[in-house]
């Protein structure tokens, strides 16, 4: 069942010298249940996109499309429609949660305030639930946490705590933008089977945004490969991941550490750098970085068509595998 679904969305933020186009044109879906992945380097538009599913943008900014949510458009809600949808339909979790978490207020009072807010719960039914909801992430001593401040945890147990709290009115959609960076590898793989265990148990969608094809494999679904503000390629992530067919997914592919590559050896990086918003680069805004590229790449965009019944691709060339 399609829980979002999100149609030509872009997104254009206020600067001194105008209005800048960030995300250009964005079409998904998103299931029950499903991991569905966005990655691309920083930059890309991955975060914009979904802080304005939210409304999060800053002031000024221009957004148009469309995002259904049972059978609403979130970019049109007004302020109390909005309120009511926060936290209760679709949460988020931020990418740094000593920023997200208020550093005065206790883990169990921001805990237990969205449950007293959109349920009308008591403070005990509130208070029960939200040591629910620490042992349900794997919180040791819940009810020691409950009373703790967001300083007395490491950063993973942070993360955790921040996935409470969105999980704390059952959303049915839950965005996690980079929720392990800056994590070691033991910490972010616990926070990943965290994801995939709520997901599974609960039937909540998840939308992943990350840069790192390594986190995306092992849990999402579904990927959306973005650069410069567009999606240029979307599949299942395995097959995506294993048969990329835009030469940007390729190029991230082959940016990652093999592990059975020589010691010493070198990364291979991608050429040049992703253009900036204000300087994207007529047609094709990878043009400038490809090996494949031709004279029209850089006369006209490639729009986002299928090349298979699960693949969607936006390169006329296809060098990587037959369309």
């Amino acid at each position: 069942m399609t829980l979002l679904r999100v149609e030509d969305l872009r997104v254009r933020l206020p600067t001194s010298s105008g209005p800048v186009t960030i995300v250009d044109g964005v079409d998904y879906q998103v299931e029950q249940g499903q991991v569905f992945g966005v990655a691309g380097e920083s930059g890309s538009g991955k975060t914009i996109s979904v802080l304005a599913l939210m409304q999060l943008l800053p002031q000024g900014a221009q957004v148009d499309g469309r995002a259904l949510y049972d059978g609403r458009d979130l970019l049109s809600l007004g302020p109390r429609a909005l309120q009511q949808m926060r936290g209760r339909d679709i949460a988020m979790v931020f990418q740094d949660p000593l920023t997200s978490l208020h550093p005065m207020l206790s883990i169990g009072k921001q805990l237990t305030e969205h449950v007293r807010v959109h349920e009308d719960a008591s403070r005990d039914v509130a208070k029960r639930r939200a040591i629910e909801l620490l042992e349900e992430v794997r919180i040791p001593d819940p009810e020691q946490a409950f009373h703790s401040f967001p300083h007395q945890f490491s950063g993973g147990m942070r993360q955790r705590v921040a996935i409470a709290i969105a999980l704390a009115c059952r959303p049915k959609v839950l965005i996690a933008d980079e929720p392990t960076t800056a994590l070691d590898v033991t910490v972010q793989a616990g926070i990943l089977r965290l994801l995939d265990r709520l997901r599974r148990e609960n039937g909540l969608a998840v939308i992943l945004i990350t840069h790192d094809l390594g986190v995306m494999s092992s849990i999402a679904d579904h990927v959306s490969i973005f650069y410069a503000g567009r999606i240029v390629e979307s599949g299942p992530t395995r097959e995506l991941l294993t048969k990329p067919r835009h030469p940007y997914t390729r190029a991230l592919i082959d940016a990652l550490p093999h592990p059975e590559a020589e010691e010493g050896s070198e990364l291979v990086a991608i050429g040049g750098s992703p253009p900036t918003p204000r300087a994207r680069p007529d047609g094709c805004a990878f043009h400038p970085r490809c090996a494949y590229a031709r004279e029209s790449c850089e006369l006209s965009v490639p729009s986002l068509v299928p090349v298979s019944d699960s693949r969607l691709l936006a390169c006329p060339i296809d060098p990587l595998g037959p369309r």
